[in-house]
């Protein structure tokens, strides 16, 4: 998997406010990898269940979560470190919600799957921009003001509503089915790893990309297990599926509060800073 490396241009922080001591995101790890493809699974089983069993519609179901998100959001910024219990909460929540604007954009408003991808993409591409041109960098290791982590946290979203909207549309397009998806997408992303360790493809660039991926393939993961056998599912539901799979991110993000091992030390993110 590809590792999120410090990038050489990276200019001193000069974002809103002061430069925080500490970084607001995790450092890139295994389990960092783990608990996102995770949380892409428990943001389509999750806003399927909710969508089905809550009796509030899409939209309502969308205007709920989104109040959710941001009042977790509220609370990650005003953190003066990374925690691993508040990040994880939100980019759980930023899953279901990516996965709602998406599914409302097609289910509601009748947008194309490629319509939305296009426009996802270019939205995408629009924070990465005017992120690099305003700070110079766009390594997660730098994210430690406040704008920063703001360019941060909406070019999450887009990556994750740019993953629903383009898993859906090749899943519709090549008909491959549940698990043969999840194989797809796993490895592209394998790809990106290989074009990062062997090939020297920009460790940043291949962090994004993969960051995309994941969304797709945790998606095709959480409909392998929740749909019914007869739709090519296991048929777990969604309730088992979306309860399993928090139940794991939390032994995971406990394990990681206590044992500090995905922190980035301040010492280490100045020599990042300086590199």
């Amino acid at each position: 998997m590809p590792y999120e490396a410090s990038e050489t241009t990276a200019a001193p922080a000069v974002g809103l406010g002061h430069r925080m001591r500490w970084n607001k995101v995790p450092e890139v790890t295994v389990y960092f990898w783990i608990i996102k493809v995770l949380c892409t699974t428990v943001g389509e089983t999750a806003a399927d269940l909710l969508n089905e069993k809550a009796g509030l519609g899409l939209t309502g179901v969308s205007v709920l979560m989104s109040a959710l998100l941001a009042v977790v959001l509220v609370v990650q910024f005003r953190t003066r470190a990374y925690r691993a219990g508040v990040y994880w909460l939100a980019v759980a929540l930023i899953s279901v919600v990516g996965t709602l604007i998406s599914d409302n954009l097609t289910d509601n408003m009748g947008v194309p799957l490629e319509t939305s991808t296009a426009v996802f993409a270019v939205a995408l591409a629009v924070v990465f921009a005017v992120w690099y041109r305003r700070e110079r960098t766009l390594s997660i290791h730098h994210v430690d003001t406040l704008s920063r982590e703001s360019f941060y946290w909406l070019a999450v979203l887009f990556t994750f509503a740019l993953g629903t909207s383009a898993g859906d549309l090749v899943s519709e397009r090549m008909d491959l089915g549940y698990w043969l998806s999840a194989t797809l997408f796993a490895l592209a992303i394998a790809a990106v790893a290989v074009a990062h360790f062997a090939l020297g493809l920009n460790a940043v660039w291949s962090f994004w990309i993969a960051y995309i991926l994941t969304r797709p393939l945790g998606a095709s993961i959480g409909d392998y297990l929740s749909q019914p056998s007869a739709d090519g599912g296991l048929g777990l539901g969604t309730v088992v599926t979306s309860a399993l799979f928090l139940l794991v991110i939390l032994g995971l993000v406990v394990h990681l509060s206590a044992t500090r091992g995905d922190v980035i030390e301040p010492e280490r993110n100045e020599r990042q800073m300086t590199a």
